[in-house]
């Protein structure tokens, strides 16, 4: 089953990100990357371990330390401009109005304090609140997230709940002051089966009941298929194809993507084995002057070679497909690639 797509775009572009680049010593570690997110839409990034997935939204939230350097020609929230922003502006947007949930609950809260403590000092810090009030919202907050006894549960330590427990605890801070954007960077990593489906239907709960605009990163396009709007595939730190979920299933555009899929269980029932990818992803210091992908494709011609290719909007096709590729797959009747206008 795949979720609906198509009507979460008609709100307008909620996030705009334009030539977003980290490198680290020079080197690196996403290039190029734009991407818009629109109000309420439910948007799926996915690739491999270090494609840039995380590090993309950590640039976004302002959480990439030295020696790593960040720089963009745009980003732009809620018609407000990060890119050009104080710190005192950025500081009433991040955590309040884009919140994120990390992957690994346990390391992300603090051992030293209890889950309340950690709940109220996001709500001190961005509804100024206190004292009982403080204490009945914090409440609240963990009885939406499903934590049963809350009450009780408002004075444990991290290390005295489980992991999944405490991925609750997670969300419920990202969720404490009503975010326009939540970003879930891997937020099911290290639980079990069960507790992964719980964590996630809770997250699209939460997103329906309160309209926002979710962000998930993942490895498994799976799992994003059956949540997401909308899917942006990055590959050796790139944006390499996005389209509408039931799109990108039925009719990937991108070699990688083909491949991705070839490697799903659920999207080759009846395969008697798996397709494996050949090859590596590149280095961030051994990159090839063409496609990224180059040395790993079946379908590369001596072009693939040259030059790096645009991330192009496909003609004939729906507004949000775009692919990285000179020679795309799965061209429908006179569609083709636009010449102008691809973001590099």
């Amino acid at each position: 089953m795949h979720a609906a797509g198509g009507a979460a775009r008609a709100g307008g572009n909620l996030l705009t990100i334009r030539n977003l680049a980290v490198n680290f010593n020079g080197l690196p570690a996403v290039d190029r990357i734009n991407l818009d997110v629109a109000s309420g839409e439910v948007l799926g990034v996915v690739g491999e371990s270090g494609s840039g997935k995380s590090v993309t939204m950590m640039a976004l939230m302002g959480l990439i330390d030295a020696p790593g350097k960040v720089s963009a020609d745009e980003i732009r929230f809620d018609g407000k401009d990060l890119l050009n922003a104080s710190p005192k502006e950025r500081r009433k947007i991040i955590g309040k109005d884009i919140a994120m949930v990390f992957q690994d609950a346990l390391t992300s809260l603090n051992p030293s304090y209890t889950v309340g403590y950690q709940i109220k000092e996001v709500l001190k810090l961005h509804e100024c609140l206190r004292g009982a009030a403080l204490h009945q919202r914090a409440l609240e907050l963990l009885d939406q997230v499903g934590i049963p006894d809350a009450k009780s549960r408002i004075e444990s330590f991290p290390h005295q709940m489980s992991g999944g427990m405490n991925q609750r605890v997670m969300i419920a801070m990202a969720v404490a002051c009503n975010p326009k954007l939540l970003i879930a960077d891997e937020p099911t990593t290290a639980l079990d089966v069960t507790i992964q489906a719980q964590i996630m239907e809770l997250l699209v709960k939460l997103q329906k009941e309160r309209g926002m605009a979710l962000v998930l990163i993942s490895h498994d396009l799976a799992v994003v298929s059956e949540v997401a709007q909308r899917v942006a595939v990055m590959y050796a730190g790139e944006i390499i194809e996005t389209n509408k979920v039931p799109d990108i299933f039925a009719a990937p555009h991108h070699p990688y993507t083909e491949a991705l899929l070839a490697a799903i269980p659920e999207h080759n029932v009846g395969a008697v084995r798996l397709a494996a990818l050949p090859g590596m992803v590149p280095g961030r210091d051994d990159r090839p002057k063409g496609c990224l992908f180059a040395p790993r494709c079946k379908y590369v011609v001596d072009d693939c070679m040259k030059a790096r290719p645009a991330l192009t909007p496909l003609q004939g096709h729906a507004e949000v497909a775009k692919v990285r590729c000179i020679k795309p797959l799965n061209l429908t009747g006179d569609a083709n690639i636009h010449t102008q206008g691809g973001a590099r």
